[in-house]
Formats: structure tokens, C-alpha cells, sequence
């Protein structure tokens, strides 16, 4: 019988012949097709001197554990993390540090991921200074002797900066703090960190891990085996980890990540490029754009722009408007889903984010960022056009 699930020859492989091939596809004892929900809050000891390798499923379950597996092989880190939501895998990745450290952000990161650093960890003894990431000069002057680690976002979150992930990162290891950076927007198909020395990469695994806006999920890789063995104990010890139902879904998900990441992409660049050219927009976010500041950088550590365009029609009412005339895509939070989906940060993703802050960090009240699917892009033109001029 050939050895289906050698670690060494699963890793060789293509990164779309991983998705479908990763270790945990076929279930070993009775050859389905795909892995078991082991839908059990515990595990019977049939010897009480050698307990089993799974005990209790807060602490470790066997379909996590494939979900786990299977994204730290896709990553190319060593150990995964699957958690309830994505800033339940932020949250307890934070928890790293202790009172009296400090963190330096990306300025324009997630609002949740805001929110939880000035409104939580702050309280907790934990402080941050947010910094303008494409600025490597604000990232240097920023340290301070309590300095602990780097967080990035990049693509950031809604204005699609990008900061030169191997640059900060290689800054961080050489004065000792850890770096840490948040990779849903490009995907591991996408953008790897791992290859440019970042120690701990998070995912909001709703996103386009997921995508089909089923799930709510959180995921957390870890570079090397010391720092996962740190992560595992928190996840153990702070227990919001994900159901065995979801862990199923969430690599249902997967398996299809880079079909639809292809697609969604081509129509992105479409739709960026039409913005572009429209009157009703006063500026289009997207990286794949000749204009895009960050593009050089973007195309030398990423393999694809990614499936997020946002634009700026000039002002909240506008913005409101158009949310009201839109048909086709889901007018909601989040993104990266089988249908489009077109949100407004200022009242969604960034509400926890005070406008004055928003407005300093260029996130304006005319913002809108749109989730490209996989709807036919001229279908999407046509009804974005219609919204914008009515």
C-alpha cells in the first residue's frame, strides 16, 4: 500500500495539489472521502496508564487537528491553531505578551483588531504605538526598550497599504521582538510570511479560507515549534477554540481556495480598473493598479493582488446612497466569500475605530470596500454603474 500520507512528500507538493491532498482527506479507518466529524466533547481511556493522544476537545480534537495540520502545511510553518473567530486566534496570540510590553501596529489595522488593543490589552498593562507601515523610518522610530513585537496588516484593511513584510520583519529579529502578521486578505495561495521571517501568521478563516460565508473561524500558525508550544497553551488554557462541525466546513472551504482566489482576482483588476476611470470616484484602492504606491513591493512578496478593491466616492451620503441603490452584492461586514460583498468601514469594519482616528489614517467617510466573487464581473459593472449615477 503506498504511503498516501508521508509528511516529506506531501510538503514537496504544488500548493493547489495540497489543498486536496494534505494529509487528513481520506479517513484512514473506514476510506471516506472526507474527514470524519468527530463530533465528541471527550475520549474514553481505555488504559488509564497510557491515555490517549486526544482527551478532551477543548484541549484537542481529531477533525481540529486536521484543520490545524493541514493549514500549518499550507502556511509552511510548524503547528495550527484553530479557533472561534478571527480575533478569538488575534486575541490569544496577543496574550503572548505581559503587562509592561509593548506592540507597534499597522496605523490602519482592522478595526476589531483596534479595538481590542486599546480598548483590552491596554487595560491589561499591554501597550501599542500604531504606525504608518510603508514608512520604515515611523517603524524604526517607534521602538522603545519594552518593545516586544511587530503586528502588520498588509494589504491593510480598508486602504490596502503595503508594508515590505521581509524589511520589518528582518528590523524585528535583529532587535530582538517576534513579528507577527495578519494574512487574510492574500491567503497562503497568495502572500507566504513564513519565507519572508515572519514568526506568526493569523487569518480571520470567515474570510476567503472559508469562503462561502458560512463559517465563523479564526486560525493562528506559528514558525517554529517553541513559540507553538506557547500558543497551544493559551488555546488550551483560554478555550475559544472551533467546533469539530465548523473545523469540517472550514476545510470544505479550503479545498477550493485557489479556484476561487483566480477568479475573484481577474475581476477585481477589472473592477479597479473601471473605477478608475469613472466619474463618480474620486480614488480607487487596489494593489494590482499601475498607480498603487506599494505595487513594486506588493509583486516582489506576494504572488497575486488578492479579490479587495475599495473606493472612495467623496462622502458619507454618497457612500450611503449608493450602499441603498446596490442589487447584486451582499451589502454586509466581512468579505472573500463566494458572493460579492460591498461594505462600508466607517459603520461596519471600523466602527469601533473614533472617526478622528479613522480620518488620520485616510479611511474616510466616502470609503466603500468591495469583496469581489464570483459573479460574472460585467454583471457587477453594470450594477455598480447604475448605483454610482443614479
Amino acid at each position: 500500500m503506498a504511503d498516501r500520507n508521508n509528511p516529506d512528500k506531501i510538503a514537496s507538493r504544488s500548493f493547489s495539489t495540497k489543498l486536496l491532498h494534505f494529509g487528513a482527506e481520506i479517513d484512514e479507518q473506514t476510506g471516506a472521502s472526507s474527514t470524519p466529524i468527530f463530533q465528541a466533547s471527550t475520549f474514553h481511556h481505555h488504559d488509564v496508564f497510557n491515555p490517549p493522544h486526544h482527551d478532551y476537545s477543548r484541549s484537542g480534537n481529531p477533525t481540529r487537528e486536521a484543520l490545524e495540520n493541514y493549514i500549518a502545511l499550507l502556511e509552511g510553518g510548524t503547528r495550527g491553531f484553530a479557533f472561534a473567530s478571527g480575533m478569538a486566534a488575534i486575541s490569544t496570540t496577543f496574550l503572548l505578551f505581559s503587562a509592561g510590553d509593548h506592540l507597534i501596529v499597522t496605523e490602519d489595522v482592522y478595526g476589531g483588531t483596534y479595538r481590542f488593543l486599546t480598548t483590552v490589552l491596554s487595560r491589561l498593562g499591554i501597550e501599542t504605538t500604531f504606525v504608518d507601515m510603508t514608512d520604515f523610518e515611523a517603524v524604526k522610530a517607534a521602538i522603545q526598550p519594552n518593545t516586544k513585537a511587530v503586528f502588520i496588516e498588509t494589504p491593510s484593511n480598508p486602504t490596502l497599504k503595503i508594508t515590505d513584510i521581509k524589511l520589518v520583519a528582518d528590523w524585528a529579529k535583529e532587535n530582538g521582538l517576534l513579528s507577527l502578521l495578519d494574512n487574510t486578505f492574500m491567503t497562503p495561495y497568495h502572500q507566504r510570511p513564513f519565507e519572508q521571517g515572519i514568526d506568526i501568521v493569523v487569518h480571520s478563516a470567515t474570510k476567503f479560507l472559508s469562503g462561502h460565508s458560512d463559517v465563523l473561524a479564526g486560525l493562528a500558525v506559528t514558525k517554529d515549534e517553541a513559540l507553538g508550544k506557547r500558543l497551544y497553551a493559551l488555546q488550551n488554557g483560554l478555550g475559544s477554540v472551533l467546533s469539530a462541525h465548523e473545523c469540517w466546513l472550514l476545510m470544505r472551504g479550503m479545498k477550493t481556495l485557489q479556484a476561487r482566489m483566480e477568479h475573484s482576482e481577474r475581476s477585481a483588476l477589472r473592477l479597479a480598473e473601471w473605477l478608475s476611470n469613472h466619474p463618480e470616484v474620486e480614488h480607487v484602492y487596489y494593489p494590482g493598479l499601475p498607480d498603487h504606491p506599494g505595487r513594486e513591493i506588493h509583486e516582489r512578496q506576494s504572488a497575486g493582488y488578492g479579490a479587495v478593491v475599495s473606493f472612495d466616492v467623496g462622502s458619507g451620503d454618497r457612500a450611503k446612497a449608493l450602499l441603498n441603490r446596490i442589487e447584486l452584492p451582499l451589502v454586509a461586514v466581512s468579505l472573500g466569500a463566494v458572493e460579492s460583498i460591498l461594505s462600508y468601514p466607517a459603520m461596519m469594519s471600523h466602527a469601533a475605530m473614533p472617526r478622528e482616528v479613522r480620518l488620520q489614517r485616510g479611511i474616510t467617510d466616502g470609503i466603500l470596500r468591495y469583496s469581489v466573487g464570483l459573479e460574472d464581473v460585467e454583471d457587477l459593472i453594470v450594477d455598480l454603474d447604475a448605483a454610482l449615477r443614479a
